[in-house]
């Protein structure tokens, strides 16, 4: 058996950031330092730090008055800012910074009068901190396309969750495009997103099976198997080798590996190991020279 391993892929600059920040403010303020929401979608990752004293919450109200919180890379909305500062909390956000950019471009096209489209999954996180920025419409590329019932001459600024499949999120906007004259599309899928999903597609060209190594609940993770189907090739997401079926290789000679933006390279590996491949070869992909800097209050 011949594993191809997908290039780039496991942990963006947004992740690196966000368990730096974790860690870095378990080593600046007192136990226990608390997380609200999985700091990345990882189980392994939100373990490691728990291990060394975070402790994940779902509700600021949650946290005791007056200790530290770190919110998590996804984003959060501002109502969740106000319950902190109700609490006298110290907050350390460790949103990542293209989302925060989404943010931005939020409340700058909300001022400007125009409406807003978001191409987004509901109920995930990301897209709950970017909908509580502003008032926009949520269009989920999972469902049958419900266009606003907004007159077609509109102005209408299109945002996206920065998670999503390249092509599904093309197919959406053009969709927004037909029914509306005057629409903005800004670019937000990041750079991790859209370079792992065409590692993917290559790796599509060379085996029969594609293992993404990752936690069920990582929106990116689940883009990158369905880019795998997508393409013809079967496609598992798993959280490591412990969930490797074996039925799944018969007659398989070439597996692609590949793992999504917040999974540790040590789980790949494992992986690799488990299946036990006469010969590993990396595809080329993009580089990637991407870092953010920390908060401010980290940065010492």
């Amino acid at each position: 058996m011949k594993v191809y391993l997908g290039v780039p892929r496991g942990f963006c600059a947004g992740v690196v950031r966000a368990v730096d920040v974790v860690e870095l403010a378990l080593e600046k303020y007192p136990h226990p330092v608390y997380v609200k929401h999985q700091i990345v979608h990882n189980p392994f990752v939100v373990n490691s730090l728990e291990e060394k004293g975070a402790i994940t919450v779902e509700d600021v109200e949650e946290i005791p008055e007056g200790a530290t919180v770190v919110f998590s890379a996804h984003g959060s909305p501002p109502e969740d800012f106000e319950k902190a500062r109700s609490r006298n909390l110290n907050v350390i956000d460790a949103t990542c910074p293209l989302v925060t950019k989404v943010h931005n471009e939020a409340i700058k096209y909300s001022n400007d009068g125009r409406k807003l489209v978001l191409v987004g999954h509901k109920g995930h996180q990301e897209v709950k901190g970017t909908m509580g920025q502003t008032d926009m419409y949520l269009l989920d590329d999972r469902d049958e396309p419900i266009m606003p019932d907004w007159e077609k001459k509109t102005p209408i600024t299109v945002l996206t969750q920065t998670t999503l499949s390249v092509d599904d999120t093309t197919q959406s906007i053009e969709g927004i495009q037909d029914n509306f004259s005057d629409v903005i599309v800004r670019n937000d899928l990041c750079y991790a997103t859209t370079s792992r999903q065409a590692a993917v597609k290559q790796l599509c060209k060379l085996v029969e099976l594609v293992l993404v190594i990752g936690a069920p609940n990582s929106s990116n993770c689940n883009r990158l198997r369905e880019v795998a189907e997508a393409h013809g090739v079967d496609a598992y997401l798993i959280n490591g080798p412990d969930e490797l079926d074996p039925s799944w290789l018969d007659g398989v000679e070439n597996v692609g590996i590949t793992s999504g933006a917040s999974t540790p390279e040590s789980l790949v590996q494992a992986v690799i190991e488990s299946l036990g491949a006469d010969q590993v070869e990396r595809i080329d992909g993009d580089d990637e020279d991407v870092s953010f800097v920390l908060p401010a209050n980290l940065r010492e």
